[in-house]
């Protein structure tokens, strides 16, 4: 049976992209994603389970469920606060383009870092750490434009290579098998992993777990629930009941009949402890998940040594990542950048090496008691405006004239 042809020229089953003339200029998946409203349901550890068993099936798995659930986790405050300090600390670093003889290629370095495709890309590859996958296609706009789009990860299935225009069905795109990939179509991350969010998940649903019931438990010590006795055969009075205890507030209230009685369940006194606790446990997890230690939260038990400790570990994982984006650039981006035109000849993508001057300024000032110093280089490294030697005189300082103790 011969395959019918969408008017892209994408077959409709298990599609090769071979034979598809590359064009830089217009784009070829990512027009070709099917928009779809996302309910928002309740998550738990069942709906967790469900979205990994859907990619592990043997046929057509698919990621969406997976992906959603972690937008849905991307609400928690504290997940987002990590990842950003994370992420921006790594963007805001300045590249370095070089030539092979190691010289700077300072016209092209200066085009990069003043250019917002660099920080779309760079979020894209980072963005792999934590959900594992990131699908990008390039393009150029009427004005010769750079631009970076994102295929949808809910649409892509990093472990097979395939694109679902609609997710809900089995149709696909084999997008590894085309021109365009390596040129227009870019990969990141690991094509057997979760992310780093996917270890998040359960701290988070426990989270939100406990935030409900001490929610729960501040409306009921907060404000008791009212409750009226009348005679509910009356409709009359059944009414003036409830206009009584609409106008009284606006807590929870009940009507019961004369004959019948209400009592409060007597159930264990608490402040919500048990609940806090399970917060700040499942808040430490997810630090540690993302910055590798505990920063700044701790206030009952933290110290400044903790905390720099904690900065350190952090600077480590930001140097990973930066090594990582350099890895990507030099293996990937870069060789995409020059078949578009956008970058020329071979260049190494880099970044400046991070110093500890505040040790480097102590080491200086050390040093220059007994030998001269470049100032120049001070100038540059520490931000100084050293203009020369201080000149001393012996004795500038002493009052020769008038009275020795004046």
């Amino acid at each position: 049976m011969t395959k019918q042809r969408n008017k892209i020229g994408f077959q409709t089953e298990s599609v090769k992209l071979a034979n598809v003339k590359t064009n830089a200029k217009k784009p070829t998946i990512s027009t070709t994603i099917v928009p779809k409203a996302v309910a928002r349901i309740r998550q738990d550890i069942k709906s967790w389970n469900t979205a990994l068993q859907l990619t592990k099936v043997e046929d057509n798995p698919k990621w969406y469920l997976y992906q959603q659930l972690l937008d849905e986790i991307g609400l928690d405050a504290l997940l987002t606060s990590q990842y950003k300090n994370r992420l921006l600390k790594a963007l805001k670093e300045s590249i370095i383009l070089k030539k092979p003889s190691g010289e700077v290629d300072q016209e092209q370095t200066d085009f990069l870092n003043n250019s917002v495709f660099v920080n779309d890309i760079n979020t894209h590859i980072l963005d792999s750490i934590y959900r594992a996958h990131s699908l990008i296609e390039l393009s150029l706009n009427e004005n010769n434009v750079l631009q970076v789009e994102l295929i949808p990860r809910a649409n892509v299935d990093p472990k097979n290579g395939a694109v679902y225009p609609d997710y809900t069905e089995d149709k696909k795109i084999e997008y590894r098998d085309s021109l365009e990939y390596g040129t227009t179509l870019l990969e990141f991350g690991k094509k057997k992993d979760y992310g780093l969010f996917n270890a998040a998940v359960p701290h988070i649903l426990f989270k939100r777990f406990a935030q409900s019931c001490w929610s729960e438990l501040c409306e009921i010590y907060g404000i008791p629930p009212r409750y009226m006795k009348t005679n509910t055969q009356d409709p009359a009075m059944v009414k003036r009941a409830e206009n009584m205890m609409t106008d009284m507030g606006a807590a929870a209230w009940f009507i019961i009949d004369e004959s019948e009685s209400f009592e409060f369940a007597k159930g264990i006194s608490t402040s919500g402890d048990v609940y806090k606790n399970l917060i700040n446990l499942c808040n430490n997890e997810i630090s540690l998940l993302m910055s590798g230690a505990v920063i700044g939260q701790d206030t009952q038990n933290g110290s400044r040594s903790k905390d720099e400790s904690g900065q350190d570990m952090l600077q480590t994982l930001i140097d990973a990542d930066l090594q990582l984006l350099e890895q990507y650039w030099n293996t990937t981006v870069i060789p995409a950048l020059v078949n578009l035109g956008v970058l020329k000849g071979e260049l190494v993508y880099e970044y400046e090496k991070t110093e500890d001057l505040e040790t480097l300024w102590k080491m200086t000032h050390e040093a220059s008691i007994n030998y001269d110093m470049d100032t120049e280089w001070m100038n540059e490294k520490f931000g100084l405006k050293i203009i020369g030697k201080k000149e001393f005189t012996p004795g500038t300082n002493l009052k020769l004239d008038g009275d020795f103790f004046a």
